[in-house]
């Protein structure tokens, strides 16, 4: 019988060869399930040891001895012995299996210290990336427009490859950084890690097709973006306002996403404070809106019934309640063309009047603009010191798993709406400034959004191409969404448009579109250009002794951000953009301009009508 089995040829035998599929390897999990058989045996032996140590039949000479005698007994100080040694075994030998099960199963959702240094443990991270990750392909789905690959280098390794390396690295993420779509998209598509049992008895068939991934980004938008932006640090964010497509989305300074893996390199694009090109600005820099959040407040001016008011613009501007500084217009007095007269809220906005604006939000009060930041996704506080509390917002994103929508979590954008709130403060939130100053890129490209849907709806956002569409919230009605479109083409088709000039050329490409300018001041710390470093200068205060002490201050200057909000086309939107260049100057001569370049690069990729290139 021994000759016969020798001579059988096992090999044949195994199920990927008569049955022709892969299956995982079987030697470590059957080695697996002897060891915990083992371990089992053994456990149950010293078990019942013990317990027979209590349990074992008396010696003749042990009958009707006193228990006093008994005790100094050799054989009974023996049997002490073992038990004392046997009960410290059991107790090292949980102590030892418990740290294991801690760290195996509960450290990951239990331990904050072990949440917050997981992405430093990069052998874990290459075990656990042992297996390939699928392709990332872009919005049409075609191989040649992959944005992340497999490719062989020089030394005929295979390596993970990227179409853009630096237009795309905030997005995919890095190894040591912020997790990205390369670390949570394929956690989803990846089995996971099977139990030995069920690796040893179970056969399955892997599907490599399901690990290739579509996402809603165009690559050759993508790429134009990041050109747009080219030498200039500030961000933009391209979206379908119809269904929360993520079709481009850039923040510039960035990084090379290959180089940025080294320990070396990474160290140095952290420690660059200046340029801060770890920082994606599209989700996570605040900014002072200026005229662009004016879009926001006609908003909440359509939920509440309130898109008839007509406000005076005065030559001594606005003065929200006796007493109070006022609140002028662009240029000291009234916007032109329209001047100093009552105006509507079409004729207001065309204009960007700041006057008009803050006497609005004043009419709305704290509540009703409450309620509409809440549905466009800001968060609205009570205490200017709670605005600047870090918070993210995960809620808005449209995923199949929560490790993504965890990953690409903007900053929340906030607004202080609180009872200490003043009418003044009120005012300059509905032209976008004051506290209104929290506003990150990605959030104004959600108000655009809303704008343009034409259900009145804010979609929530997503980037997997497959993924049903949802709704956040519903913020106007319809037919309230078409004059809210109507009046924002005012911008570049009125006479008065503060975009007219710059979207000609989208005009005479046939596109009609809506939009804001905005101009904003904003206060930004001073860099040494040589070396990098945060300029200070020495102040004196008095401490709790009043004693005087030496401190550094932060050298400050005025910065003028410029911005631009766009829908497009205006009839049907399937885009809605923002664009914020820092130090920009004014929104129609750096932003603007960009946004309409945007709109003719979707036009040419087949994006304005809301499908992909042909496949």
């Amino acid at each position: 019988m021994l000759a016969i089995l020798i001579q059988i040829n096992w090999e044949s035998w195994r199920p990927e060869k008569l049955l022709g599929i892969q299956v995982l390897e079987r030697t470590p999990a059957a080695l697996t399930l002897l060891y915990l058989l083992a371990a089992a045996v053994l456990t149950a032996l010293l078990i019942s040891t013990f317990i027979g140590n209590f349990r074992r039949p008396r010696l003749a000479f042990e009958i009707g001895v006193p228990k006093e005698v008994k005790r100094k007994l050799s054989i009974t100080g023996t049997n002490r012995s073992l038990r004392i040694w046997q009960l410290v075994f059991f107790a090292l030998a949980f102590g030892v299996y418990g740290f294991h099960v801690y760290w195996t199963y509960f450290a990951d959702e239990n331990n904050e210290q072990f949440q917050a240094l997981s992405y430093k443990d990069l052998r874990y991270r290459r075990t656990t990336a042992a297996n390939l990750r699928g392709w990332m392909l872009d919005r049409t789905g075609n191989l040649e427009n992959a944005l992340a690959y497999y490719k062989i280098d020089a030394d005929g390794e295979l390596v993970r490859g990227y179409a853009l390396e630096e237009e795309m690295s905030h997005l995919l993420g890095t190894e040591r950084g912020s997790p990205g779509l390369e670390r949570t998209l394929y956690a989803k598509k990846a089995d996971p890690m099977p139990e030995a049992w069920d690796v040893f008895w179970t056969i399955r068939q892997l599907d490599d097709s399901e690990r290739d991934v579509t996402v809603t980004i165009d690559r050759d938008l993508q790429a134009y973006a990041a050109k747009q932006l080219e030498g200039r640090i500030g961000a933009l964010v391209v979206l379908n306002p119809q269904n929360g497509e993520i079709l481009a989305m850039y923040s510039n300074p960035s990084f090379n996403i290959n180089k940025a893996q080294t320990l070396d390199e990474w160290l140095k694009l952290e420690g660059n404070q200046r340029e801060k090109p770890l920082l994606n600005r599209a989700t996570r820099e605040f900014y002072v809106p200026g005229s662009t959040f004016k879009t926001f407040t006609m908003i909440s001016a359509f939920r509440n019934g309130k898109q008839n008011s007509i406000f005076e613009s005065k030559p001594e501007g606005f003065i929200p309640f006796r007493g109070s500084r006022p609140i002028l217009d662009a240029n000291g007095g009234c916007e032109p063309p329209y001047g100093c007269r009552p105006l509507p809220i079409t004729l207001a906005y065309e204009a960007s009047s700041n006057q008009y604006f803050s006497q609005m939000a004043v009419s709305l009060g704290r509540d009703r603009i409450a309620s509409t930041a809440r549905a466009v996704g800001i968060l609205p506080v009570e205490k200017p010191s709670e605005a600047v509390s870090v918070r993210f917002f995960p809620e808005i994103w449209n995923t199949s798993n929560d490790r993504i929508s965890t990953a690409l979590a903007p900053q929340r954008s906030t607004i202080v709406t609180g009872k200490d709130t003043s009418a003044y403060d009120i005012g300059l939130e509905g032209m976008g400034q004051g506290y209104a100053g929290q506003m990150t890129p990605l959030q104004m490209a959600l108000i655009a959004s809303a704008a343009g849907n034409t259900n009145g709806q804010l979609m929530k956002l997503k980037i997997e191409r497959e993924q049903p569409p949802q709704v956040f919230a519903g913020i106007v009605s319809p037919a309230q969404a078409v004059q809210i479109r109507n009046i924002m083409g005012l911008v570049t088709e009125g006479g008065g448009g503060t975009g007219a000039r710059v979207f000609a050329k989208v005009r005479a490409a046939g596109i009609r579109t809506g939009g804001k300018t905005g101009t904003a001041e904003k206060k930004a710390p001073v860099y040494d250009k040589q070396t990098g470093k945060l300029k200070t200068i020495k102040k004196k205060r008095r401490n709790a002794d009043g004693q005087l002490v030496e401190y550094e201050e932060p050298v400050m200057y005025e910065r003028t951000d410029s911005w631009y909000l766009a829908i497009a086309p205006l009839e049907k939107p399937t885009l809605a953009i923002a664009v914020v260049v820092e130090g920009g100057g004014y929104g129609a001569t750096i932003a603007a301009p960009i946004a309409a370049n945007l709109v003719l690069k979707a036009k040419e990729l087949g994006l304005i009508n809301g499908g992909a290139r042909k496949r």
